[in-house]
């Protein structure tokens, strides 16, 4: 027998949940008769389910024998609720998993510097490593599967609850067990913590007045920071111009709009739609760059590095050089709880200018060039970088 303190408890629940008050106003009708209230028969379904809810909450707390908690329960019930969904970027974070999501995407904090995400089969698989972090320098890999942390099996685990275990104090240590596309046994990567600082945007002049700009990630300044660097070596006189997206996981979709505006004229950079086909267009504005120009990218270039690579190919504004791009056409609204917990949904698709959704597709490079692999005791910055070399290449050839 459900008390009525429960089912009101359990009722509020999943108001917060399901609807954050306001949706439910707006999509229940109910009409009171005297003590009873008559409702919607597709409410009346979610009533149902409730009540199974509870009840198997009840029986867990009244027959587990280590005990349960409610909090911890409800917390459960919750992460189900987005798990079901089968989407790896749609999940409610507590507390303390939203206050790291937000750390990695402003300041600084002490980790490893490796953006993951959740395989479709469950592994927290790596999209890119940040550069120059101990993650690159350890020679962690896009598509590296973790299967542990320290000892601790991750595999089906949380994403963010990975990500707080990866993360940790500067100077400690913290050992990830990787599984790798064509290695047979998992490999162990001993990885010192540091402080991981953003800085998002590098650039500078190369022979024969051709420019380098690299991005890292799409964080809140990035727009800003690639128009200062494109700024500056403007005024060197730069004829050319190569911008390198490889291994950028991606970021803030206002920010990568931001630097193609740099890049393109007057015109549309990508658009999105939600569940209703309602459209957002996103637009650069008139006047661009007046050299010509190049965009790097791998299988570890995603997301807002793809909405730049997307527009500049399908407005045929310049070269992409290098291999196929990661695929995520997926557009996240992350939102803060009132107590503190938060949550990423996946609310919206995006599309190329040309109407090209590139979701687990990806996108393919005017140029193909695969990266050269280090050999014997060779170091990974030792290796000569064929894709650069193509792009000033294909520079120097519409420089003349």
């Amino acid at each position: 027998m459900i008390s009525k303190r429960a089912a009101l408890f359990w009722a509020l629940i999943l108001v917060i949940v399901t609807a954050f008050g306001t949706f439910v106003a707006a999509n229940t009708v109910a009409i009171s008769l005297g003590n009873k209230v008559v409702i919607a028969k597709d409410d009346f379904e979610t009533v149902k389910s409730l009540e199974k809810l509870l009840s198997l909450k009840e029986y867990i707390k009244g027959y587990y024998v280590e005990g349960a908690e409610d909090n911890k329960l409800i917390e459960g019930a919750i992460k189900g609720m987005f798990e079901s969904l089968g989407d790896p970027y749609s999940v409610y974070m507590t507390k303390d998993e939203f206050k790291n999501f937000n750390e990695s995407t402003k300041g600084s904090y002490g980790g490893i510097g490796v953006i993951v995400t959740r395989s479709e089969d469950g592994y927290v698989t790596v999209v890119a490593p940040i550069e120059d972090t101990p993650g690159e320098k350890a020679g962690l890999k896009t598509n590296d599967r973790i299967i542990k942390v320290d000892d601790k099996d991750i595999i089906g685990i949380d994403l963010e609850a990975a990500v707080t275990l990866m993360k940790g104090k500067k100077g400690t240590q913290v050992v990830l067990t990787v599984m790798r596309e064509d290695v047979r046994e998992p490999q162990e990567f001993k990885i010192t913590r540091e402080e991981i600082i953003l800085k998002t945007v590098k650039s500078n002049m190369m022979e024969n007045d051709i420019g380098y700009i690299r991005i890292s990630m799409f964080d809140e300044d990035t727009g800003s920071e690639f128009k200062k660097a494109l700024n500056a070596l403007t005024a060197q006189n730069m004829k050319g111009l190569v911008i390198d997206l490889r291994q950028n996981p991606g970021g803030f979709i206002d920010q990568c709009v931001a630097v193609a505006d740099e890049l393109l004229d007057e015109g549309l950079v990508v658009y999105t739609e939600d569940k209703a086909k309602k459209r957002d267009d996103y637009k650069s504005k008139k006047g661009k760059t007046d050299v010509p120009f190049v965009v790097l990218i791998d299988e570890g270039s995603a997301s807002a590095s793809e909405i730049v690579s997307g527009a500049v190919k399908d407005r045929k504004a310049g070269l992409l050089i290098g291999t196929k791009s990661f695929g995520k056409g997926l557009v996240q609204s992350i939102e803060q709880l009132k107590d503190g917990s938060g949550m990423k949904l996946t609310t919206q698709k995006y599309y190329t200018p040309n109407g090209i959704s590139i979701n687990k597709v990806g996108i393919q490079p005017d140029i193909e060039v695969k990266p050269m692999e280090p050999r014997g005791d060779e170091k990974p910055e030792d290796v000569k970088d064929v894709q650069l070399e193509r792009a000033i290449e294909e520079l120097m050839n519409q420089m003349k």
